[in-house]
């Protein structure tokens, strides 16, 4: 895993950008890292594409969007709860969720040219540095069974 150098961005900064309130317990000021490697995000994890290219493949024409400087809602919490939004700035990140994936836990899939950022109003923010990475829900073990994370 590796810390990439950027501009700092800070939760109020991308609270802001995007419209989506964080709670207040959470250090607004906090410069959100960048990093290249595995993150996980409550019931969502973002794992790079490299880690799982055998298994997640988009489609042969998946259509990719650009993400918006507003960002796009990957997941939202169990019972209709907080969201999960991917933020970047202008033409710099694409998102597909035109995947294929045998294990059925990939939400999406995105490109990025500059780092981009996870936010969610419970959790905070993460960054992710330049790369292709892989969307998927998070499970956990429930004695014999396994089951999706409810967050």
């Amino acid at each position: 895993m590796t810390v990439t150098p950027v501009t700092p961005v800070t939760l109020a900064g991308l609270s802001r950008q995007t419209g989506l309130a964080v709670l207040d317990h959470l250090e607004q000021s906090m410069q959100i890292p960048v990093i290249d490697g595995l993150q996980a995000q409550g019931d969502l994890i973002v794992v790079p594409h490299s880690f799982v290219a055998d298994s997640v493949m988009t489609w042969h024409e998946a259509r990719w969007q650009w993400v918006p400087p507003e960002g796009v809602e990957l997941l939202r919490g169990a019972a209709g709860g907080n969201p999960h939004a991917l933020v970047a700035e202008p033409r710099t990140c694409r998102w597909t969720t035109q995947v294929s994936d045998a294990s059925g836990l990939t939400i999406g899939m995105f490109t990025a040219t500059e780092p981009v950022y996870l936010l969610h109003p419970e959790h905070g923010g993460s960054g992710c540095a330049p790369g292709t990475y892989v969307v998927r829900r998070q499970r956990e073990q429930d004695g014999r069974r396994a089951r999706l994370v409810a967050d």
